[in-house]
């Protein structure tokens, strides 16, 4: 799919990532079935596009039965329109809790048959759980966003073009990359590699941050770069550098008008 700006596009219910200003995404980070209940029903419609359900604070994600209902009551309490995304992040990316790669295949595979719109599997799986679990998303109608974070540095312009294009190339439907800057000419080299790549390479949309203060522009100015989606918080923030959702809508709602 192409959305209006000629960039890849990709339909997530009411939302298509690729067009016009980025999607908010409001991350759920409650560790039980009544926070999820209560974070995903005081979500108030306008100042946000969808959600990432992580799993990974939920404090059972090792039980089969409660992540269905975690997923369950996200959305029941979210309006029809909201697309979820369903994550979870593993410590080494960053996340809350380590995992087999047995384990994270099966915890992906329960999400993609209980109602998600979209998983996030990170690029780094062990290959062939990742294949098998891009292969059981598509069967399913299921998007794959597949994801990659370094939470100690930026990496050079070239790696970051690479792990874009990897993640391409292994079947993702949405590729996402979020970085940590050192120095301000990090968070350029982010935004530009973003730019690039989108222009040259890109037959999906694409999700990029440079995280914590000095990365905050990347996350403003993704329409101008190619980003597609941003990440605001409501609550607590699920990484460093997120903006309150409501704020956040105001200033893309400003640059978006401006271009």
């Amino acid at each position: 799919m192409t959305g209006t700006t000629g960039r890849p596009a990709v339909r997530l219910r009411s939302i298509v990532l690729g067009e016009g200003r980025p999607q908010i995404c409001v991350p759920l980070v409650g560790a039980t079935i009544a926070e999820l209940s209560a974070a995903a029903s005081g979500l108030v419609a306008g100042d946000f596009d969808l959600v990432e359900l992580r799993i990974d604070f939920f404090s059972g994600w090792d039980t089969p039965a409660a992540v269905r209902d975690a997923i369950a009551v996200v959305r029941a309490a979210l309006p029809e329109e909201v697309p979820v995304i369903f994550t979870f992040r593993t410590k080494r990316e960053g996340g809350q809790r380590d995992v087999s790669p047995e384990a994270y295949a099966d915890l992906i595979g329960l999400a993609i048959t209980a109602g998600v719109d979209a998983i996030d599997v990170e690029l780094f799986t062990e290959r062939a759980v990742l294949l098998g679990i891009v292969s059981a998303a598509h069967d399913a109608g299921v998007v794959v966003v597949m994801s990659s974070h370094d939470f100690e540095s930026t990496p050079p312009r070239a790696e970051i073009l690479a792990r874009l294009a990897e993640q391409q190339e292994l079947g993702a439907d949405v590729l996402k990359l979020a970085v940590m800057p050192s120095n301000p000419r990090d968070v350029l080299t982010l935004m530009d590699a973003t730019a690039e790549f989108v222009a040259e390479q890109a037959r999906c949309p694409v999700i990029t941050m440079s995280m914590g203060g000095l990365g905050v522009v990347s996350r403003l100015a993704g329409e101008t770069f190619g980003s597609c989606v941003t990440f605001g918080s409501v609550g607590a923030p699920s990484a460093p550098g997120q903006i309150e959702a409501r704020e956040l809508r105001a200033v893309l709602d400003l640059v978006h008008a401006a271009r």
